[in-house]
């Protein structure tokens, strides 16, 4: 197996995996429908040759593995090439397993939300501890440069995710990634177009801890019932067989999060008497660290290394990062796209810009908030903002009209609770409408799990280039 062909060669995980195999001396070639920086360049610099678009001609006559996106399904030209061809293939998840997890410590980091802060908490502690980690990051740690490496490190950092594996491969990606170490930090439904109800998901998770050796640990969150569920028997009336703690505001929490105080600038807790610092905010990332933490003393790393390193921790793109400043009017990334992370996401900018007027700027994309599973849900979250917006439903005709979330309903509610919502038929219609209606002092945040147009740079230039009010 020296041969690798990647489809969808430019997602974040396969970039990252893709230009590992190639330092590791294998051949790495790849398909993909978009082909643009950063990532292109990233490849380009590891010698990788890439074909923009998918031909079953792409497919090198030499390959002897061809390696999987989960965004691949049948019908794209190359997927079904592989298959006339009868190809060795395999997903991403199995190849991460096979060449780079196995005899490795890893630490698995799950959840509804969190995931992507809370991981790139971990790999940070441990780099700053010397530790050199490889990581597999779903988004861009300040700290870190980049959303994935592989080292020769024994720790591995991975955000687990229960999304399925492959087209072939219906299983969660996060139970191939052979744990030593996981976190759960909330489970709520998510992921519609794969879950039937937030049962099938638990199930998922109960998995996962089954894999999970005696010398390694679960930790859960104490504070969600959900997971807690998971510490107790199962239906067939065994035990969970690896070890468990659970962790929170609980004062039945194994690991208590104790005396928080909350600044603008960020938070300040204890975590079994010892203090921590981070510049950042909210009860949720409070958790999120705790649980990096918690994490990090396991693989032996020294409490005050941890707390030197959470005070130097710089974030993550595009959650709560601020995108800039004009005419007085901040506007904020957030990949926010589940009820309960659209009021963290509020919550959190409340404590931070004590006084403000809050915007809460939101693209239901994801195949859940597209469907009316949260319908009333997203309401009372939007409310949390003093100015909801919501854009309308794009390629809706995906989903059945019956399932589709209604947006003129949303509208009506948010405006039972008091609020005056605006529904934008377009990115241009809604960043004029703020544009004329925004004041000096307050903050938009916008709030999706795509790039929405790029309405954080239009918005900035429609403040930058209006008369004040």
């Amino acid at each position: 197996m020296q041969h690798f062909h990647f489809l969808g060669i430019c997602g974040t995980a396969m970039g990252a995996v893709a230009a590992a195999m190639a330092r590791k001396g294998y051949t790495v070639t790849g398909s993909d429908a978009k082909i643009y920086p950063p990532m292109s360049d990233f490849l380009a610099a590891e010698n990788i040759r890439m074909f923009d678009g998918y031909a079953a001609s792409n497919i090198p006559a030499e390959a002897d593995v061809i390696v999987v996106g989960n965004a691949m399904s049948r019908g794209n030209l190359e997927v079904e090439a592989v298959l006339d061809r009868k190809l060795y293939y395999m997903s991403l998840p199995e190849v991460m397993k096979e060449y780079f997890l196995r005899g490795r410590r890893n630490y698995v980091v799950t959840g509804t939300h969190g995931k992507t802060t809370t991981t790139s908490m971990l790999a940070w502690i441990m780099e700053y501890a010397g530790k050199d980690p490889s990581f597999m990051i779903g988004g861009i740690a300040s700290n870190l440069k980049r959303g994935g490496r592989f080292t020769d490190s024994e720790f591995c950092v991975l955000e687990g995710d229960e999304y399925d594996t492959a087209f072939f491969d219906k299983r969660s990606k996060f139970l191939h990634y052979l744990p030593e170490f996981v976190i759960v930090n909330n489970i709520e439904f998510d992921h519609a177009d794969i879950y039937n109800d937030i049962d099938e998901i638990k199930r998922s998770f109960r998995h996962l801890l089954r894999v999970v050796p005696r010398s390694g640990l679960a930790l859960v969150n104490a504070d969600d019932p959900n997971c807690l569920d998971l510490t107790r028997p199962g239906k067939d009336g065994k035990p969970v067989p690896c070890p468990v703690q659970t962790l929170g505001f609980s004062k039945d929490a194994d690991i208590r999060i104790s005396d928080v105080e909350y600044k603008p600038e960020g938070c300040i807790w204890k975590l079994e008497g010892y203090l921590y610092e981070l510049p950042m905010i909210g009860e949720f990332n409070v958790r999120n660290a705790s649980m990096a933490i918690t994490a990090a003393r396991f693989a032996g790393i020294p409490q005050e290394i941890i707390a030197e390193s959470l005070r130097k921790f710089e974030g993550v793109a595009r959650r709560q990062q601020v995108r800039g400043e004009e005419g007085g009017v901040i506007v904020v990334d957030d990949f926010a796209h589940h009820p309960t992370a659209i009021k963290h996401a509020v919550t959190g900018l409340r404590q931070r810009y004590p006084g403000a007027r809050i915007w809460g700027v939101f693209e239901p994309r994801s195949n859940t908030t597209m469907r009316k599973i949260f319908q009333n849900e997203l309401a009372l979250s939007l409310a949390t903002a003093d100015m909801p917006v919501v854009s309308a439903l794009e390629n809706k005709e995906k989903i059945s009209k019956e399932d589709q979330l209604d947006i003129d309903r949303l509208g009506k509610d948010l405006e039972a609770l008091g609020r005056r919502v605006f529904i934008g038929q377009d990115v241009p219609a809604i960043v004029r409408h703020i544009q004329a209606e925004a004041l000096p002092g307050d903050v938009v945040l916008v709030m999706s799990n795509g790039g929405f147009d790029g309405i954080h740079h239009k918005l900035l230039e429609a403040f930058k280039n209006r008369k004040q009010p």
